[in-house]
C-alpha cells in the first residue's frame, strides 16, 4: 500500500476512491463504473502533476525522505554490474551505512560508492538510517584511494541526513574521519561524479560529494543541516523546519541556480517513489554524460577543474 504525505491527501482521497470502484466493477457490470474510474483517474493525474510542479520547500524535504524513495543499493543493483562491496576501513570496523566497491558501469569499470538508510526496520537499523560513523568514511577514504591507484572513476550517491552524531563517533573522530573524506575526494586524479538522491545533510554528505560534477534529483535536498536542527538553532523551536527550510535555500532548483550542483536530474511526476525505474534510468544517463566527459581529461586536468569548481562558488555568492 502506497504512503501519502500529508500535502498528498487530494491525491490519496481520490486513490481511495479508485480502488473502490475497481473492487465494485471486480463483482459485476462494470461499464458504468470504467468510464468514471477512468475520469478520476484522469482527475488524480492532474491533481498530482499540479501538487509537484509547486512543490514549497520543506514539501520536497519530505518527498526525499519519502521511505519508498529508491535508495542506494536500488541504483547500484540497477545501473552497475558485478557490484562487490568491500567491507572495513582497516582500522577499527565495518559501518554499513556506506557501502562500496568495484563494479561495472555500462560496460566500463567504475567504483561505487554511497550511504544506505534501508527499507524496512531491520535493514534500517543494520545500516544506521545512514548515519555513518568514522570507520564508514575512513572505509570511502581506503576505497577512493584504491580507485585512484587503479584509475577507476567514482560514483557516488549521497543520502543522508548527516553523519552519526553519537559520543562513540566523536571519540573516534567523526570530524577529523569526515574532513580527511572531503580532502581524498579533492585531491582523486580520477573523475568523481556524485548524486544527491534524496537527503544530502551537513558534512556527512559533502563527505563523499567533493565531485567534479554534483548533480541532484529533482526533489531532492542538500544543505549544511536540517531544518529541524537549523530552526532549533536559529529560533529555539523546531516546529519552525518549514521556516528554515525556505531560508536555506535547500532544493535543487535552489542550489542550482547559486552555482552549488550542476544538473538536476528529472524525477517521474510525483516523485522518485512513484516510478523508482525511472528515476534511477534518469541518473544512470546523466552520470553516463558526466563520465564521457570527464575521461577524457588528464589525472591533472581532473584536479583542476575539481579544485575551479568549489572556488567559483565562492567566488560567486
Amino acid at each position: 500500500m502506497r504512503t501519502f504525505l500529508d500535502f498528498e491527501a487530494p491525491i490519496a482521497e481520490l486513490e481511495g476512491k479508485i480502488a473502490e470502484l475497481k473492487a465494485v466493477a471486480a463483482d459485476g457490470d462494470a461499464v458504468e463504473i470504467e468510464e468514471e474510474v477512468d475520469e478520476l483517474e484522469r482527475k488524480a493525474a492532474r491533481s498530482l502533476e499540479q501538487i509537484y510542479a509547486n512543490l514549497a520547500p520543506w514539501q520536497k524535504a519530505l518527498v526525499a525522505r519519502h521511505p519508498e524513495r529508491p535508495h542506494f543499493l536500488d541504483y547500484a543493483g540497477t545501473l552497475f554490474e558485478d557490484f562487490t562491496p568491500l567491507a572495513g576501513d582497516r582500522k577499527f570496523a565495518e559501518d554499513r551505512a556506506i557501502l562500496g566497491g568495484p563494479a561495472r558501469f555500462r560496460g566500463e569499470p567504475v567504483l561505487v560508492i554511497g550511504q544506505e538508510k534501508g527499507h524496512d526496520t531491520q535493514s534500517r537499523l543494520d545500516h544506521n538510517f545512514g548515519m555513518a560513523r568514522p570507520e564508514g568514511y575512513r572505509k570511502a577514504v581506503r576505497l577512493m584511494e584504491l580507485a585512484d591507484r587503479f584509475s577507476l572513476p567514482v560514483v557516488s550517491f549521497v543520502d543522508t541526513a548527516g553523519a552519526y552524531p553519537g559520543i562513540g563517533a566523536e571519540e573516534r573522530g567523526q570530524a577529523e574521519a569526515i574532513a580527511r573524506s572531503i580532502d581524498c575526494c579533492l585531491g582523486l586524479g580520477v573523475p568523481l561524479v556524485s548524486v544527491v538522491i534524496g537527503e544530502g545533510g551537513s558534512g556527512g554528505a559533502i563527505a563523499l560529494a567533493a565531485a567534479n560534477e554534483v548533480f541532484m534529483l529533482e526533489h531532492a535536498i542538500y544543505s549544511v543541516i536540517s531544518p529541524e536542527g537549523a530552526s532549533s538553532i536559529l529560533w529555539r523551536d523546531s516546529a519552525r523546519a518549514k521556516d528554515a527550510a525556505t531560508a536555506m535555500k535547500v532544493t535543487a532548483q535552489d542550489l542550482k541556480r547559486l552555482g552549488v550542483i550542476d544538473r538536476i536530474v528529472s524525477e517521474p511526476v510525483g516523485g522518485a517513489h512513484r516510478e523508482p525505474a525511472t528515476a534511477i534510468e534518469a541518473a544512470g544517463e546523466a552520470i553516463d554524460d558526466a563520465l564521457g566527459r570527464l575521461k577524457l581529461m588528464t589525472p591533472e586536468e581532473v584536479r583542476r577543474a575539481r579544485r575551479e569548481k568549489f572556488l567559483a562558488i565562492g567566488r560567486s555568492l
